[in-house]
């Protein structure tokens, strides 16, 4: 596996760890959800943001749709 490849995955890992820390904040509520919704909603549109560009990279260079 090359090292695109590698970080790809990280990212995309890093999209359902921010998702899931949000849900389960979001289902449970309180203070944390008062305090870190609303934040970790908007880490994970940033976390996808650069999975989806690392996406588009990556069939880039090797040679994909483009």
């Amino acid at each position: 596996m090359d090292l695109l490849m590698i970080v790809l995955l990280m990212a995309m890992t890093s999209v359902v760890v921010v998702l899931v820390i949000g849900l389960g904040g979001f289902a449970k509520g309180g203070a944390f959800n008062a305090k870190y919704g609303n934040k970790m909603m908007q880490l994970r549109l940033l976390f996808q943001f650069i999975a989806v560009l690392l996406i588009v990279l990556y069939v880039y260079l090797s040679g994909g749709i483009f």
